[in-house]
């Protein structure tokens, strides 16, 4: 008796049954109702990424003045090296890597976000003015506390840790709402709003321009030490990042990017075009001022961390978008190849020149800048 009523109290344990459709699996949980979509591919390029993004991140840690050997590298990541190297990986070293990962993250989200609203190759938050913007807020204030916000030690120290990051979300954030309010229209009160992608790029094109030229202006007249630091912020650089550069951007993507992965089930939808997802049931208005603030907020403070590095969101998804070979719009994948392109990057600016060592910003803007042109000579033709 006590035998079968345990049994008829007991739930049976799910099992997971896999079921093809086309080249990918779903996975279809027994006496349930839920289903998850499995693409193959996409998983293997995912953990390919993963191995890549860990094999710079050792690399960038050995990295220096000082070659750390790779065992001496993974015994100090745990603290089980000795003291001076523990303090060497965990303290000088790690932060800026960290930082790296993160921002690299943060902007190749970003810009598969920004592709997939607007459903143009190009468009990416560098060509929407969210980080000409930033740098106009970076710049504005060491422009305006002079040598007291670029030292080091010190109460100059505290300064340039909090008001220049401070500076770069509040000029990103001034430039977001220029966009999403020009780009953006309603048929009046009470009617639903409305999104041109096209009203969109161009009106980030001009914002981009705007702030470019006000940063200019600013550079222009402020005396030669005070736009020498600037100068040297705007390049974008993880020279001298440490842990308080980490916070702000990781607390952005812990945040942000659930609910990117939230709602970008419905970026599927917004590719057809804002008629036809509409038809579907689909909040066109809604879902893409979201994805927008997401994406905006992302580069906003992934230029807080590291400086405005430009082209990161442009060849991230990209890149991603042709490892993947998926009509979803791979998140997770641009979000990894952009930490393994900053992460390259870095390296290569630390050690291209022997005894220089070069922003990683302009070995993106290097790579990046070409991409870019032959990317509008192959869409010149059909868009």
């Amino acid at each position: 008796m006590r035998s079968k009523a345990r049994t008829k109290t007991e739930s049976p344990t799910p099992k997971i049954a896999f079921v093809r459709s086309g080249p990918a699996l779903v996975a279809r949980v027994r006496r349930g109702s839920a289903s998850v979509l499995i693409r193959p591919r996409t998983v293997a390029v995912g953990l390919a990424l993963s191995a890549l993004v860990f094999a710079l991140f050792c690399a960038a840690v050995a990295v220096g003045t000082l070659l750390i050997p790779l065992d001496e590298v993974l015994a100090g990541l745990v603290g089980q090296a000795d003291s001076a190297t523990n303090l060497m990986v965990q303290e000088f070293r790690l932060p800026r890597v960290v930082v790296a990962v993160l921002v690299g993250a943060a902007l190749g989200l970003s810009g598969a976000l920004v592709q997939a609203v607007t459903r143009n190759p190009i468009a990416a938050p560098d060509v929407l003015g969210i980080t000409a913007g930033a740098s106009f807020g970076g710049v504005l204030v060491l422009l305006a506390f002079g040598g007291t916000t670029f030292g080091y030690g010190g109460a100059a120290a505290e300064l340039s840790q909090i008001a220049v990051p401070v500076g770069a979300v509040a000029g990103a954030l001034v430039a977001s709402l220029i966009v999403l309010l020009v780009g953006g229209s309603s048929g009046g009160v009470g009617a639903r709003l409305t999104f041109s992608t096209q009203r969109v790029v161009l009106v980030g094109i001009v914002c981009h321009a705007a702030f470019i030229g006000l940063v200019h202006w600013g550079l222009a007249t402020a005396d030669v030490d005070q736009a020498t630091k600037a100068a040297g912020w705007l390049v974008g650089s993880l020279h001298g990042r440490g842990w308080e550069h980490v916070t702000g951007v990781s607390i952005a993507l812990a945040t942000l990017f659930p609910i990117a992965l939230v709602l970008g089930r419905r970026l599927n939808s917004l590719a057809l075009g804002e008629q036809s997802a509409a038809t579907l049931g689909v909040p066109v208005g809604r879902i893409q001022v979201g994805l927008f603030v997401i994406a905006f907020a992302l580069t906003g403070t992934a230029s807080a961390a590291a400086g405005p590095v430009d082209f990161v969101a442009l060849l991230a998804p990209q890149i991603a978008r042709r490892l993947t070979r998926t009509p979803d719009v791979p998140l997770a994948a641009s979000a990894l190849t952009g930490s393994a392109i900053l992460l390259a990057a870095d390296l290569v600016a630390r050690l291209a020149i022997p005894g220089i060592e070069l922003p990683a910003g302009a070995v993106t803007a290097l790579v990046g800048a070409p991409y870019l042109l032959w990317l509008v000579v192959r869409s010149g033709g059909t868009r």
